[in-house]
């Protein structure tokens, strides 16, 4: 028995027993709740250069893939490849022909191999988020999802602390003067890195030697904006008051000293998004408000899951570009050999994650925190544990931000990410999706207004 017939026995372990459902009915309720068999199934190995375009494939080492074992699958129209919440060991993509996916009863769309989303894995996860069925012929690739797994566990190896290596910058800025300076700089720690403000940093230490509510309460008044900003959260809505505070010492109380320290943190990361430069501060703000929404997303998404405490996603949210903050900084001392905007912006992608961990280590954040910049648009992550985390949310979060954007067109579709599938008591349906945020809207608001 070869490695394919092995795991797709597995995967076909996991299914209902076999139906007959008349599948020229979308709207059937049995529709997805049996699993095909290929007609046929070619053993035949790919080219590495075939194997190399697909995600995250062309992202790993040369060797590596080229050894990998895979399948090439023919399914005729009307088979259903994998169901809603299936396990599997297998992750499949999409060669030849059209499928549809299904996620929950109300929602589907289309894929066809022609969309430069075919690149993209149709699931990725140990759970599939959809049902997936051939709207025609189909060719489909079936890889050991074992690849994932070690995807992530590269990732989940390198380092978080000060331990430097080379940025692998991308080939067409890989000569550019400026970017290489700047990979010099970070590999002998020589980047000018933000500190975070005083009462923040008070805060941090005051709380690490278990001080009481009054003298945090006096370190928090140095500042009365952050005061006034404490107050009001704890008469917000977020935490549903049975009667409003009108001081400080009862917001820190009503909010535990923990949240208030995430929450002064929050507060006080503003003031690390300057600069002097205008057309770079205009990108500092633009940064601190995509930060901003980021962070309100996962507050709310932590919110409506229950499994990631609420004030640790806003936390995490609001870091998860500060990678880009050092970048800029170094521009604006180096006025004469920045490039132009749009460069500098197709390089911040490759550049904020290792310069992000950097930051957030040497601020003296969490190893869990110091991750988020590394993970943040790791779409294939995959942790060990299969409760959703910290890295989880922001990676949500991350990917809703996008939506309605430019960059919607090279994002994974929501249900074929590990994330999503890890969702509390399996609510794989929209109300994790835009239809939450749209109705948690003032909620999203009240989170901006509070940190801005």
């Amino acid at each position: 028995m070869n490695w394919f017939t092995k795991l797709f026995s597995k995967h076909r372990k996991h299914i209902a027993p076999e139906k007959k459902p008349d599948i020229t009915s979308p709207d059937h309720p049995n529709r997805s709740l049996t699993c095909s068999e290929p007609v046929f199934t070619d053993h035949k190995k790919l080219s590495p250069t075939t194997l190399k375009k697909l995600a995250p494939l062309r992202d790993m080492d040369d060797a590596y893939v080229e050894q990998l074992a895979h399948a090439t699958l023919s399914y005729a129209q009307g088979s259903v490849i994998f169901r809603l919440g299936q396990k599997t060991h297998l992750v499949f993509y999409l060669l030849e022909g059209s499928v549809e996916l299904q996620p929950n009863c109300d929602n589907r769309y289309t894929l066809s191999a022609e969309s430069s989303l075919a690149n993209l894995p149709l699931n990725s996860g140990k759970v599939c988020g959809a049902t997936a069925f051939a709207t025609t012929d189909i060719t489909i690739l079936a890889i050991s999802g074992e690849f994932i797994c070690r995807w992530t566990g590269q990732s989940l190896q390198q380092p978080v602390t000060v331990e430097l290596i080379d940025i692998g910058l991308p080939e067409q800025i890989a000569d550019n003067r400026f970017f290489t300076s700047f990979s010099i700089a970070y590999r002998e720690n020589k980047l000018s890195l933000p500190s975070l403000p005083n009462v923040a940093l008070r805060l941090k230490e005051a709380i690490g030697k278990d001080l009481g509510v009054n003298e945090i309460v006096k370190i928090i008044g140095i500042d009365a904006s952050i005061v006034a900003k404490l107050i009001q959260l704890a008469n917000s809505a977020l935490y549903s008051p049975i009667s409003p505070t009108t001081n400080c010492h009862t917001a820190v109380t009503r909010l535990g000293l923990d949240q208030t320290r995430k929450l002064v943190m929050g507060i006080s990361l503003k003031q690390l998004f300057r600069c002097q430069n205008p057309q770079l501060m205009a990108k500092m703000q633009t940064l601190w408000k995509n930060s901003l929404y980021i962070s309100s997303l996962s507050f709310i998404l932590a919110q409506e899951d229950g499994t990631v405490n609420p004030e640790d996603a806003l936390l995490a949210g609001l870091v998860c570009n500060i990678g880009t903050i050092p970048i800029l900084h170094f521009a604006e001392q180096y006025p004469d050999e920045y490039p132009n905007l749009d460069v500098l912006d197709s390089a911040i992608p490759f550049l904020n994650p290792p310069v992000g961990s950097l930051v957030l280590h040497t601020l003296g954040f969490a190893p869990e925190l110091a991750r988020i910049p590394k993970h943040s648009e790791d779409w294939f992550y995959e942790s060990e544990n299969d409760q959703l985390n910290l890295v989880d949310i922001v990676i949500l979060a991350k990917l809703h931000s996008y939506f309605g954007t430019n960059r919607a067109k090279e994002i994974p579709y929501l249900n074929s990410i590990p994330a999503y599938t890890k969702l509390k008591n399996n609510k794989l349906t929209p109300d994790f999706s835009l239809d939450v945020l749209h109705k948690a809207q003032y909620r999203i608001n009240a989170v901006m207004n509070f940190l801005s």
